[in-house]
Parts: structure tokens; C-alpha cells; sequence
């Protein structure tokens, strides 16, 4: 087995609570001290996405909530596509790439035009078939889409919607569970095997989305064959909002990248049967008949 080197994706989502200024310290970290290979942020257009009876409902854990409703505290997060334009410019000013998930066909429009080398289908909206559509009509970059809360004719519907439209090569597909957190029993790497081996060959490449604690998992997940490794990512996992505890701090993004490095180092096999950094100690410590 031949492994890509591995891609980590900081996903900061919503997590800058509404405010540029943290979205730039959130950029300028995963940079310079995490070295994440992308960061990711999120663009809905909220009354499109949400039923008029969701907008106006309350928020389900208050404690989180940034408004009286759902749709107001979704309106405190939500930055413009001008917005998204200077965050893109922070990230190249700091050397990483710039990507969003989008939630609907207008959010889908106004991150196109900034150009981005990724976007980011959720799981939640896999199925938006018109706005797939779209995409592969009108974005020429890799349409990275989740596969959680996802059934297996639904996979395939949505495989062949990007054969059908020639796009599937450019088609990253990651194994989820979504939940937040998720409980070890239920993150389900095999997955990673199974989406391998049926669509290996018919999309570019196999990604890994991860809600759990810690990080051990996401080494597994890439070992298992996932190349891109997205988690969540905070500056402080004690702020308001209901991704920050299933996210990772710096430190944690910075040991995660480390060591998936490191694990792609040492998958291989040994070039010589003997490697020199042994000689010594074979002529050291190897038994010989007296």
C-alpha cells in the first residue's frame, strides 16, 4: 500500500464566535504554530437553509446561543462573502490554504467566486443534489464532501451524481460520524476500509472527519488509508458555542500534525534486510556459536 502524505484540515467552523479578530488568531495559529495544511470555516445563508419555523424556534441549549432564536444566534456567526474574502487573504498572508463548507446553493455561489483550491459539502447536506450540481457545473477545485448520517444508497447516489458530471476525480469523500462529541464505540474506522474499497477507484481520494477526544484515532484513521484528517479546531474548548468541545486546542492540532508526519515516515518496509542504523548493534549484541 502506497500512502499519500497526509493533509490536516483545522476546522474552525464557527468557532471565532462571530468576531473577525478571532478568526484572524484562529488563522494566523494553525499557520504558524499548529502547521495545518488547510483551515476551514463554514457560510450559510440562513433563511435559505432554515424552515421559517426553525429560524424563529428557540436555540436547543440556550447556554450556547448567541440570540433569542436559532435563526438570530446563526445570524451572529454568519460572515459576509467579503468577509470570507479577507480571510482568504489572511491565510495567504500566513501560508495556509483558505477553505468552506457550504450549506446551500447561494453560500455555495459566493464562495466559488473567491475561488478557493477546496470546498466543503457537510454531512448535513450531502444530499443537496442541486446544489452538487452546481458545484460540479461551476467550480473547477476538489469538492470535498462527509458521508456522516449518510445511508449506502445514498453514497452511491451521490458517487455517480459526480461520475455523471465527470467530476469524480476531483471527489474527496470522508468517513464521519456526526455527533459532537462522539463516543469511541461510535466512531466506526472501519469505515474507512469499506468506502475504500468500494470507491477507492472512482474518487480522488478517502478523507476522515473526526468529532472524538484526543487524537489517537485520527492516527489509526490514516493508517487505515484516510489522507485527509479534518478535526475541529479552538482556541479555547471553555468558550460559548456547541463545537468548542469537540474540538481540539492548538497544542492539540499542532501534536496531531506532528504525528501524522511521523506515522508517514514509518509506513514502509525496510530497504535493506539489515538497515545500517542496526549494523552496530547486530555487531554488537547478535548471538554467535563459540
Amino acid at each position: 500500500m502506497i500512502y499519500r502524505k497526509p493533509r490536516l484540515i483545522a476546522e474552525a467552523g464557527c468557532n471565532h464566535k462571530g468576531e473577525m479578530e478571532n478568526a484572524k488568531e484562529l488563522i494566523k495559529v494553525a499557520a504558524i504554530f499548529c502547521k495545518a495544511d488547510v483551515i476551514k470555516f463554514q457560510k450559510r445563508n440562513n433563511k435559505e437553509l432554515l424552515t421559517k419555523e426553525q429560524y424563529y424556534a428557540p436555540h436547543p441549549n440556550p447556554a450556547n446561543s448567541y440570540g433569542d432564536t436559532y435563526g438570530a444566534h446563526r445570524e451572529y456567526l454568519e460572515f459576509s462573502v467579503e468577509q470570507h474574502r479577507q480571510l482568504k487573504e489572511w491565510c495567504d498572508e500566513f501560508g495556509i490554504t483558505y477553505s468552506t463548507s457550504v450549506w446551500d446553493l447561494t453560500s455555495a455561489k459566493e464562495i466559488t467566486s473567491l475561488k478557493p483550491e477546496l470546498i466543503k459539502i457537510p454531512s448535513a447536506c450531502n444530499n443537496h443534489y442541486k446544489m452538487l450540481e452546481w458545484l460540479c457545473d461551476n467550480y473547477e477545485g476538489e469538492i470535498h464532501l462527509s458521508f456522516g448520517m449518510t445511508t449506502h444508497d445514498e453514497e452511491d447516489r451521490i458517487v455517480k451524481l459526480f461520475e455523471d458530471k465527470g467530476r469524480n476525480k476531483d471527489l474527496v469523500i470522508y468517513s464521519c460520524t456526526s455527533g459532537y462529541p462522539v463516543p469511541f464505540e461510535d466512531v466506526a474506522l472501519l469505515e474507512i476500509t469499506r468506502l475504500k474499497d468500494k470507491f477507492a477507484s472512482r474518487v480522488k481520494e478517502i478523507g476522515f472527519s473526526g468529532h472524538h477526544l484526543g487524537i489517537a484515532i485520527d492516527i489509526a484513521a490514516y493508517t487505515l488509508g484516510a489522507s485527509t484528517i479534518e478535526r475541529h479546531y479552538t482556541l479555547d474548548r471553555t468558550w460559548k458555542g456547541t463545537d468548542h468541545a469537540a474540538s481540539l486546542e492548538p497544542e492539540g492540532i499542532r501534536r496531531l500534525k506532528n504525528n501524522l508526519g511521523a506515522t508517514y515516515k514509518a509506513l514502509n518496509y525496510k530497504k535493506e534486510e539489515i538497515l545500517d542504523i542496526e549494523m552496530v548493534q547486530r555487531e554488537k549484541l547478535k548471538y554467535r556459536e563459540r
